[in-house]
């Protein structure tokens, strides 16, 4: 596969001037204080023994999201762990949910906590109940509510990953000082939204090449994937609402977020992605707010990124930023 974008020393320097709606800051603070509201109360089940695990302790958990409804994840730990654990809050990529916690193994098995977030309508154990607010929409997720900011898919699956950081804290045994946000593609995307909108509540962010930065361009070129959705239904409706579809998505923009963001952030790209266009994952790295921002370059990957190579660059990173499993105060 060819590289599909820009060369590496053109995308160091790429920063478009996309100025953020007028009240960005306006909307995201009401969305928030009306699902915070709502109340409801975080609850978790211990189901380890239902899944075989000797290492691992796992807890079912539904916290409040958007609306106050419930939102799935599973909390993993390595069982005998000194409490209180750092914790890695992690995003799905798109189409996926929390799956099994048999799947993700990695972060307990190097001694943290790990909170997955099942992703409304996307997973099986959340739903996403504003699917029925009359909107019309193509394929998955992308169009669906992008009549208006309000109504759009991405503010009610935002809102629950922001709910998540809030939920850390009444989980028992979390640090809520180190909590740390990861994802991948739509995962990455998301936790740089968190990123932006938690503030202080958050230690760090990695977020792999990630997904919903930059619509307009990643929509005019993006070979492959979910940004196919609004070139399918602009081709359709390309008269009357180009304009008025990504004034909507400015309000789902990583490149805003990004320019809000401040903790400490490790980003990843791959030169060869056709899904999330590298310049599409630049353009929000080099407005990210914060001064301590790294970008691990993957010349030769596609959409998969650094694949099983990341995870350890990973953890040599949190380490190396005191956000390592050790006890608060012991050596490295």
């Amino acid at each position: 596969m060819p590289h599909t974008d820009f060369g590496l020393d053109e995308l160091v320097g790429y920063r478009p001037d996309l100025p953020a709606p007028e009240d960005f800051d306006a909307f995201w603070r009401r969305t928030l204080a009306e699902a915070r509201s709502h109340g409801g109360v975080v609850k978790a089940d211990r189901v380890t023994a239902r899944y075989g695990l000797r290492t691992v302790e796992v807890d079912d958990v539904r916290f409040p999201g958007w609306n106050g409804e419930p939102v799935a994840a599973w909390l993993l730990r390595p069982r005998g762990a000194v409490d209180p654990l750092p914790v890695v809050v992690s995003y799905i990529g798109y189409s996926g949910g929390r799956g099994l916690p048999t799947e993700h193994l990695f972060w307990s098995a190097a001694g943290y906590a790990q909170l997955v977030v099942d992703s409304r309508g996307q997973g099986h154990d959340t739903p996403d109940t504003g699917a029925g607010d009359g909107t019309q929409w193509v394929g998955g997720f992308m169009t669906r509510g992008i009549d208006s900011p309000e109504n759009h898919y991405y503010r009610r699956l935002m809102t629950d990953c922001v709910r998540a950081v809030d939920a850390v804290a009444e989980l028992p045994g979390l640090d809520t000082d180190r909590i740390v946000l990861a994802g991948g593609s739509q995962g990455g995307g998301l936790a740089l939204a968190v990123a932006g909108l938690a503030g202080d509540g958050v230690a760090a962010v990695m977020p792999d090449v990630p997904f919903l930065c930059h619509y307009r361009e990643a929509a005019q070129i993006a070979l492959e994937g979910p940004y196919q959705e609004l070139v399918s239904y602009l081709r359709w409706h390309s008269r009357h609402r180009v304009q008025s579809a990504f004034d909507t998505l400015d309000y789902f923009d990583g490149i805003h977020f990004a320019r809000r963001a401040t903790a400490p952030a490790l980003f990843s790209v791959g030169l060869m992605d056709p899904v999330c266009p590298p310049r599409t994952v630049y353009a929000a790295f080099n407005r990210y707010a914060g001064e301590d921002r790294t970008m691990t370059v993957w010349p030769f990957a596609d959409h998969g990124g650094g694949y099983a190579s990341n995870p350890p660059a990973q953890l040599d990173w949190l380490r190396e930023r005191g956000l390592g499993p050790e006890p608060r105060g012991a050596g490295a």
